[in-house]
């Protein structure tokens, strides 16, 4: 054995593979397309934001790994005192996949004891996350939107995060700076604030701020009103896969579109 140092990144030169003789196809050298798969994903992941900023990139120039759906972020607000809260929106998450059935991919993301606990896969099917949603439990803790917010911007074609919450407490400029970049990257932020607890309306204003930078808006939540939060999550959906003139198609049928539309032009 030779006492060369093997270096990571300067390997030692392949050995010289003996002739195989007559009759022996010669061994074929790897080609590009034979790189651990792991690596290629790793170069398309790098590459994908690149060719989107390119002028005139369509979809056929993105790598095999960028998304052609639309992909939504459902975060959530999980700690000790959300209980009722989360319990409402677990049972309408259905509503982000029947306003357009397979048109959309939903990842759910939750936070609870002070940590992002829950970040699933995106998905299409209602049944996956719904099994996902059952099994979460509220933690005490404080509030982790931040890391929900930084895996938006890691993840490739994610268009909104919808966040349920109440109170917040993070940094205010590091989450300033996290939504001028999801701003500038065309993620909307569309917070459903829920005001039960009147400390909450100490934070109104920096979630009005939050959304704006991103291009979203702020929306009204009742633990209490079901219906009206299905109303709300389907339009968000719609606005996900078609921004504002899809909602606006969808105006007369789609309950939550008007009210959607009238926050996102009052806070533009």
């Amino acid at each position: 054995m030779s006492d060369k140092p093997n270096f990571v990144l300067v390997p030692d030169p392949a050995p010289e593979e003996p002739d195989p003789g007559p009759g022996v196809p010669a061994h074929v050298p790897a080609t590009p397309a034979q790189a651990p798969a792991s690596l290629l994903t790793l170069l398309r992941d790098l590459a994908a934001p690149l060719i989107a900023l390119l002028p005139g990139a369509s979809r056929s120039d993105l790598p095999a790994t960028m998304p052609t759906r639309p992909r939504l972020i459902f975060g959530f607000d999980a700690t000790a005192s959300r209980e009722p809260a989360w319990d409402a929106a677990r049972k309408v998450t259905d509503s982000l996949f029947r306003a357009l059935p397979g048109e959309l991919d939903v990842a759910l993301a939750v936070h609870g004891g002070s940590l992002l606990h829950t970040f699933t896969d995106f998905t299409s099917n209602p049944a996956t996350l719904r099994d996902r949603a059952a099994a979460i439990r509220c933690i005490s803790g404080r509030t982790q939107l931040l890391p929900i917010l930084s895996r938006a911007l890691g993840a490739p074609g994610v268009r909104v995060v919808t966040y349920i919450g109440d109170v917040f407490e993070e940094s205010p400029g590091r989450a300033r700076k996290l939504a001028d970049a999801m701003g500038a990257r065309g993620i909307r932020l569309i917070v459903l604030h829920d005001v039960a607890d009147w400390l909450a309306r100490c934070d109104a204003e920096l979630f009005q701020d939050l959304a704006r930078r991103t291009g979203g808006c702020v929306l009204p939540f009742d633990a209490n009103a079901p219906d009206r939060l299905r109303e709300l999550l389907a339009a968000v959906a719609v606005y996900a896969v078609g921004g504002t003139d899809l909602l606006e198609q969808k105006r007369a049928d789609l309950p939550g579109a008007a009210l959607l539309l009238s926050h996102l032009r009052r806070d533009d």
